[in-house]
């Protein structure tokens, strides 16, 4: 059945050019017009997609070519976010041509521009420059002819006369039209921690500013011939695809799950992907504190522990001395637990930043410390060493890596969880801890890359 649907991609020419503000002040502005929105986020990104909900009230979703190395992967997650939507606004990641591997487009923006057969809109860090704007996007429009730039946002504008001058460079060398500017403004920036920007929980944008920011993009971009051109045809695979589940999943699973996952301020970097592929494989999902909460969900045969920012609320965490123990008597009895990243960190003996340390679940045999560098980043593939709840020995998924903490063994003897490598890396190594039915790392998992985990 065909519908009207607008859908564009926002990329950026390089990473800090300002498409996360473009995209949230247009968010917003599409929203206040009555259109039902539905925002991605290209790249294994879990704030960028938190801003994106709390701007126009819809979950985000991820949108990655190398996790999920599969067109109709993609397509899937694409076919989700946009069932009875009225406009799909896609966010970039780094710049536009920047994948997984030099030359490759794998992982990059314009990868999934292509496999969704969306638009672009070009976003121009435009600080100091004036005709240059023209060679700029003439190199980015044509380096892939395949891919539609239907216009360009320049970020950084000191006035309206400069944002005049870059108009007239692009349209003098009859390139993409320049859509809209947004001045230079520091109150518009969000602020950054690590690798990004600081959670939307903990930078508690009001909605006065979310509003401030579409009312920058309704007064100086044309959001009419935005939305005129960004009108997928009627034959668009991206209007016309149905959704069928990522895991393809029918019949009853193996066992069916009942799985508490930590979702409050110290953990909450999750793939609204992997919560839709657990559902769809049959398994019920629950949500709890281990902030506020004194105790574990009843009857739950899983634990969730994702990424986030154990290290900033280490205090109260380790204050909740109810639930540490009620996850140690889970652990202790043979429950299943994955920890990604901030949940392989709560399970350990400590976290340490500065002088200040804090006990933890005490669990695995490790002590945390916050570093002032960043100790890994990146893609990778992460194989099971054994046989467990997540799936069979051998079983391989796609996720990333990153974190600025380095974990002390306190033991020798430490059966690894995965075998990894990572997207330009040939060789596995061994990584994380299997205790009892605990599977431990800093990997954070992409559960829609391949369809028979946790099955």
């Amino acid at each position: 059945m065909t519908r009207k649907l607008n859908a564009f991609c926002i990329a950026g020419t390089n990473s800090g050019t300002g498409k996360t503000t473009v995209t949230l002040g247009l968010l917003r502005a599409l929203k206040r017009r009555g259109l039902k929105v539905a925002p991605f986020k290209c790249g294994p990104d879990y704030i960028d997609t938190a801003f994106h909900k709390a701007a126009c009230g819809t979950p985000s979703r991820n949108l990655d070519t190398w996790m999920a190395d599969e067109a109709d992967v993609v397509r899937s997650v694409f076919s989700r976010g946009i069932d009875g939507t009225d406009c799909a606004v896609i966010e970039g990641v780094m710049g536009m041509f920047d994948g997984a591997k030099p030359g490759k487009l794998e992982g990059s923006t314009a990868d999934v521009a292509l496999k969704l057969n969306v638009p672009v809109l070009l976003v121009v860090n435009a600080r100091g420059m004036a005709g240059s704007v023209a060679p700029t996007v003439k190199g980015y429009a044509g380096f892939n002819k395949k891919i539609k730039i239907i216009g360009v946002i320049a970020n950084n504008v000191s006035s309206e006369r400069h944002a005049s001058i870059l108009k007239d460079a692009l349209s003098a060398s009859r390139l993409p039209p320049l859509l809209g500017w947004i001045p230079r403004d520091e109150s518009l920036k969000l602020p950054e921690r690590h690798l990004g920007l600081v959670p939307s929980f903990e930078n508690r944008k009001t909605q006065k500013w979310f509003d401030r920011l579409a009312d920058i993009c309704e007064k100086n971009i044309d959001i009419d011939k935005l939305l005129k051109s960004s009108l997928l045809s009627s034959q668009s695979p991206a209007v016309n695809s149905s959704f069928s589940p990522v895991h393809r999943f029918t019949g009853s699973p193996v066992r069916s799950l009942k799985i508490a996952i930590a979702f409050d301020d110290a953990f909450n970097f999750y793939y609204q992907d992997n919560f839709d592929a657990l559902r769809d494989a049959g398994h019920e999902l629950v949500f709890f504190s281990p902030l506020k909460d004194k105790h574990l969900p009843e009857g739950i045969t899983a634990l969730y522990l994702g990424g986030g920012f154990p290290e900033i609320f280490a205090k109260n965490l380790s204050g909740n001395k109810s639930m540490l123990k009620g996850i140690a008597k889970f652990a202790n009895c043979g429950g299943n637990i994955l920890a990604e990243c901030g949940g392989f960190m709560y399970l350990s003996r400590s976290i340490s930043s500065g002088c200040k340390k804090y006990e933890m679940a005490g669990l695995l045999p490790y002590e945390i410390r916050m570093e002032d560098k960043l100790h890994t980043l990146g893609y990778r593939e992460i194989k099971l060493a054994s046989d467990s709840f997540l799936g069979g020995k051998g079983t391989i998924l796609r996720g990333h890596e990153f974190h600025w903490s380095s974990a002390k063994a306190l033991s020798r003897n430490i059966i690894p969880a995965f075998m990894t490598r990572g997207a330009r890396e040939k060789d596995w190594k061994p990584v994380g801890i299997r205790l009892k039915n605990m599977l431990a790392s800093y990997m954070h998992f992409y559960f829609p890359s391949n369809s028979r985990i946790f099955l």
